[in-house]
């Protein structure tokens, strides 16, 4: 079968203002900015805790960095979706997918209950056949292993698989586990996706069905 496998944050959904609000919990006054910080906020939870520390001009470690991520999951928790929403086209695309035989899952370094949360909250959850979160598996992304379970646990065959993502992991992910990687053009400034050189590029979802069609005929 047929597998199309997405990350969540930045790809399947702008979830930047909700991750921004939650690293701020972790500080005594608001220091994480929508106007600088949202491709910090999708490159996950201790990014964003890095980069409020080292503004605050003190010194600090990765022991304070593991400090404070359960906090802030725990506020992310309690104000999942208050912001978040799909990116335009989304449910349309998944659907017709589904429609054409894709199997569909969701490969995230998003805790899995976090992301199976958040997509719930989102309406979409029933859209995937499998949903593999940063802690799911020994291993996680960059490791193809990450993506090739989550294909197997959608039904689908990593052989016939393809990748869409929006970053240097998604990219890594997809080329050690030999399958093409999609990488999205409109998450926020921070990355030069196609110096990633993906195999293709998605500026809106309208075209995916295409592009997977081209990939895995």
């Amino acid at each position: 079968m047929r597998t199309a496998i997405f990350d969540l944050d930045g790809t399947l959904a702008d979830t930047s203002l909700d991750l921004l609000a939650a690293g701020n919990a972790c500080f005594d006054a608001p220091i994480l900015s929508a106007e600088t910080d949202r491709a910090t906020a999708f490159n996950g939870g201790r990014a964003m805790l890095r980069l409020g520390f080292a503004r605050q001009g003190r010194a600090w470690s990765e022991a304070d960095v593991e400090e404070g991520y359960p906090r802030l999951l725990a506020a992310y928790e309690g104000a999942l979706s208050r912001h978040t929403t799909l990116f335009p086209g989304v449910l349309e695309t998944l659907d017709l997918l589904a429609e054409e035989g894709w199997r569909l899952g969701v490969c995230t370094l998003k805790p899995a209950y976090l992301a199976e949360a958040l997509l719930t909250d989102l309406g979409v959850r029933d859209r995937f056949h499998a949903l593999l979160g940063q802690d799911s598996l020994p291993v996680k992304k960059p490791d193809p292993r990450h993506l090739i379970e989550t294909v197997r646990q959608a039904g689908g065959d990593p052989a016939r698989s393809v990748l869409v993502g929006d970053s240097t992991t998604d990219r890594e992910t997809a080329r050690a586990a030999g399958a093409p990687s999609i990488l999205v053009t409109f998450r926020p400034a921070g990355i030069d996706v196609a110096a990633l050189a993906p195999e293709a590029l998605l500026e809106r979802y309208e075209d995916l069905p295409s592009i997977l069609e081209r990939l895995v005929p």
